[in-house]
């Protein structure tokens, strides 16, 4: 009897308690996928609308800078692919004033108005220092990447500063993307890309880069540089600067390869 008194007793606390449960339950966030995770930091890395920035290459030896590149990047998301077309004019240096360089999707051409012809390139060939054509255009990696999880890991990023990560493993979904393989750290808390390791196909370690300079830049935080670290020798280095961000109406014949010869810039 004092037993079936007891757990009638108990009853309306337990229900108390449960009852204190469910909120906290239900405000709890579901735990992102790996493909929403690098969705969320394409969405740090590149505007929602199209866009135009200045990007600027220099190549460091031992410290030294021995190149520098000066580049007019114009973007706008293909509403069909989910992907980034890309043009880009070269500005500097002055031999190369001019020259185009075209991302439709994963194809890439190269303009020279010298010649008045098109050539294809490959997003994998080196452009300058470190960097590699398909390093320069605008990409959303969660579409060119099947994406898994790999835990969490807490590593120092580009200012000496820990970040708890999401580690991801990034496997090309098809062989026209630039790199075969990529380890990618996103913040945990953010989104923000903090670095990545780039693979080829024979599974050399082609580049390290960091993502670091975030600033406010058409609407949310974004990174403003790029330190991209050969991943042979560590004393060759390219940074890659971002500025002059300004969302703009883009024609789509900017995208065509056949406009190429009559683009005459903004």
């Amino acid at each position: 009897m004092f037993n079936v008194w007891k757990e009638e007793k108990l009853k309306p606390l337990l229900l108390m308690i449960l009852l204190a449960m469910l909120p906290a339950a239900a405000l709890a966030e579901p735990v992102p996928t790996a493909d929403e995770i690098v969705a969320a930091s394409d969405a740090v890395r590149n505007p929602g609308k199209p866009f135009s920035l200045t990007v600027t290459l220099v190549e460091y030896r031992d410290g030294s800078p021995r190149e520098k590149m000066l580049l007019s990047v114009y973007s706008k998301e293909d509403q069909n692919s989910g992907q980034y077309r890309s043009l880009v004019r070269f500005r500097e240096p002055l031999r190369d004033e001019n020259k185009l360089m075209l991302k439709d999707g994963n194809v890439m051409w190269f303009y020279d108005p010298a010649s008045k012809s098109s050539v294809r390139l490959s997003p994998q060939q080196r452009l300058m220092g470190q960097a590699s054509n398909g390093d320069v255009v605008t990409v959303n990696f969660h579409k060119d990447y099947q994406a898994t999880k790999d835990g969490e890991e807490t590593i120092t990023d580009a200012d000496k500063k820990p970040r708890k990560c999401h580690k991801l493993r990034m496997l090309a979904r098809n062989d026209t993307v630039t790199y075969f393989r990529i380890e990618y750290w996103v913040d945990l808390e953010n989104y923000q890309p903090v670095k990545g390791k780039f693979y080829s196909e024979s599974e050399r370690l082609l580049k390290i880069a960091y993502y670091r300079g975030y600033q406010p830049q058409l609407g949310k935080i974004r990174p403003t540089e790029v330190i991209i670290i050969d991943g042979v020798d560590s004393k060759l280095v390219t940074k890659m600067n971002y500025s002059d961000y300004q969302f703009r109406d883009i024609s789509e014949d900017w995208f065509q390869k056949e406009y190429l010869p009559r683009f005459k810039g903004e």
